[in-house]
């Protein structure tokens, strides 16, 4: 796996129009990604798509708030992107999609790389006082790791 193009990150910055250093921007990316990763070493998700949904799923914000079209600008974008920032086979582009789409809709069945990266995602809710509820991840990895952290392991 290598890692996220230095490229993309600059792309992604200079589009991004909410706070880089707020609740949806970089900081959130990176513990996503690495929530993710460790998820996907247990779930056998695919660990590039994992990567570039962890910084691509909120990169198309327009608001902190309700915006419930994100994701879907997100898995345009990416369409966007294919080819010059993005290579995936055919398969995992559209694991990636997948995941960018559904990530706030609160599903819990799919394709195991989409919800190793929608747990992920989920993880990191204590940025904004929520905790994480092991009712609404969708692997018992991520339950898991949850419990983990709970438990100060």
């Amino acid at each position: 796996m290598t890692p996220i193009p230095q490229g993309l990150i600059s792309l992604l910055r200079a589009g991004f129009s909410l706070d880089w250093e707020g609740i949806h921007g970089v900081h959130h990316w990176a513990r996503v990604r690495a929530r993710g990763l460790e998820l996907a070493r247990s779930t056998g998700a695919h660990p590039e798509v994992v990567e570039l949904f962890a910084f691509l799923h909120d990169s198309q914000r327009l608001s902190d708030g309700r915006d419930p079209d994100h994701g879907r600008r997100a898995a345009v974008f990416a369409e966007e992107l294919r080819g010059t920032h993005i290579d995936l086979k055919d398969p995992e582009f559209e694991l990636l999609q997948e995941a960018c789409i559904g990530h706030s809709d609160g599903g819990l069945l799919a394709e195991v790389t989409v919800m190793t990266c929608w747990d992920a995602d989920r993880l990191d809710l204590g940025r904004v006082g929520i905790r994480p509820d092991p009712a609404r991840l969708c692997t018992q990895a991520a339950r898991d790791l949850l419990h983990d952290r709970e438990a100060g392991r």
